[in-house]
């Protein structure tokens, strides 16, 4: 069936966002924007982590591999998004939106569970800190972030080759701006209970476990944190924290927003508002969450610039 797809569809045609043409300009401007910062920011905060020995911390080895995430992700769908703000057609080739739903589907699950697995740390750092160095082995950090791979690629393979066998007769024109899975359902002609079903299941998974570990996590945190006498202490617990539940709040909020509400109120409108948020702003948000609110981030950055800055100058 994908190669009887193959040969009657050679490319797709994306509607993409609407706005008023005077405001072509200054939206590819700001998108444009978005991106660059996403890619520096999130390329900034791997080679520091690299460059600190003291940012050698389970931590901070998720939060590099959530950067490279992130990077991946914004490059999978920005650069596409913004070449097609000044073209008359919007085209993708078949294989290309293949592509992209499958490198899309494999980040966006990436990132969940990598936020699980950084919430995790956090619970024994901030529950068990005298055992946290003999609990967060390198074994189990090896875990926690190939454990998200995997899962992310199971997730990916799943659904991207169950809807790219089924026959995309309807039409040609996808009303989004990327290869989602959702405006892909809609242009095909057979049955798609069956994706819907592997939707629930898989995805919903990926979501349930998380978010149920995270969570789970921090009902712990928090009971640890309400032990705290001093109020210096408690302040420290919350500071600890307060980055990734600022990234948690911010990635379920938009995903949830997408994919559990009900039926009655779905729209591809919607779900392309929120896209941009989740696609464009959330990648470009996260290394500046970690950098500005994290005291850490902050101090290696001057250790860096004060180390290069010495060297310079002898």
């Amino acid at each position: 069936m994908a190669a009887e797809n193959s040969a009657k569809m050679t490319e797709l045609i994306f509607i993409g966002l609407k706005y008023h043409p005077r405001q072509q300009v200054f939206l590819f401007l700001l998108f444009l924007l978005f991106h660059l910062v996403t890619v520096t920011g999130n390329l900034g905060m791997i080679i520091l982590i690299r460059l600190d020995s003291l940012l050698h911390t389970p931590m901070y080895v998720f939060l590099s591999h959530l950067s490279f995430v992130d990077t991946c992700f914004s490059s999978v769908v920005g650069p596409k998004m913004l070449a097609d703000f000044f073209a008359e057609r919007k085209a993708i080739s078949f294989l290309g939106c293949a592509l992209q739903q499958w490198f899309s589907g494999f980040f966006v699950a990436i990132e969940c569970l990598l936020l699980a697995s950084m919430a995790y740390d956090r619970y024994v750092a901030i529950c068990n800190p005298l055992l946290c160095s003999v609990t967060m082995s390198q074994r189990l950090c090896i875990q926690l972030v190939a454990g998200p791979y995997a899962a992310g690629f199971l997730n990916t393979m799943t659904h991207t080759t169950a809807a790219f066998r089924l026959p995309f007769c309807r039409s040609h024109v996808i009303n989004h701006f990327f290869c989602d899975l959702s405006p892909l359902l809609s242009l095909v002609c057979a049955d798609t209970w069956i994706n819907k079903l592997l939707v629930f299941i898989v995805a919903g998974a990926v979501l349930v476990v998380s978010s149920l570990t995270i969570v789970n996590s921090y009902f712990y945190i928090l009971l640890a944190i309400l032990r705290v006498r001093s109020a210096a202490g408690r302040r420290k617990a919350f500071s600890m924290c307060s980055s990734h539940l600022t990234a948690v709040s911010i990635l379920y909020g938009a995903l949830f927003s997408i994919y559990v509400r009900p039926g009655a109120v779905f729209s591809l409108d919607l779900d392309k508002v929120v896209s941009i948020f989740y696609t464009a702003v959330i990648p470009m948000l996260n290394p500046l969450i970690y950098s500005l609110r994290n005291k850490e981030v902050k101090a290696a950055m001057c250790r860096t610039i004060t180390r290069r800055k010495f060297c310079i100058r002898r």
